[in-house]
């Protein structure tokens, strides 16, 4: 997936384009979730990597863990995170909220 493949370009009175605002799903529990201790090192777009292999679904596993810090790929160690399995149902969600 694109970064920006599914944000809508808007346009201001001046004339000035910019992108929408990116609407992530809600991501519910699922028996087929992993569950795991991060270790030192760990980012979300290495273990969406490992797991999906695609790093750029690094924000399934960012916003199935949402008290998590937000601000950064790496994951602070010895933290039990979910890792959602069913990602074709996550990322067909994902495409519908950000249809252009």
């Amino acid at each position: 997936m694109k970064r920006y493949e599914y944000n809508k370009i808007l346009q201001d009175d001046n004339k000035n384009r910019y992108y929408s605002t990116t609407i992530y799903p809600e991501i519910p529990l699922s028996f087929s979730d992993v569950y795991l201790y991060t270790t030192q090192g760990d980012r979300f777009d290495l273990l969406a990597e490992q797991y999906y292999n695609d790093s750029s679904l690094w924000w399934i596993i960012s916003s199935a863990n949402s008290g998590l810090p937000q601000n950064s790929y790496y994951i602070p160690e010895g933290q039990q995170i979910r890792v959602p399995q069913n990602i074709g149902l996550i990322v067909s969600n994902f495409k519908t909220l950000n249809e252009k």
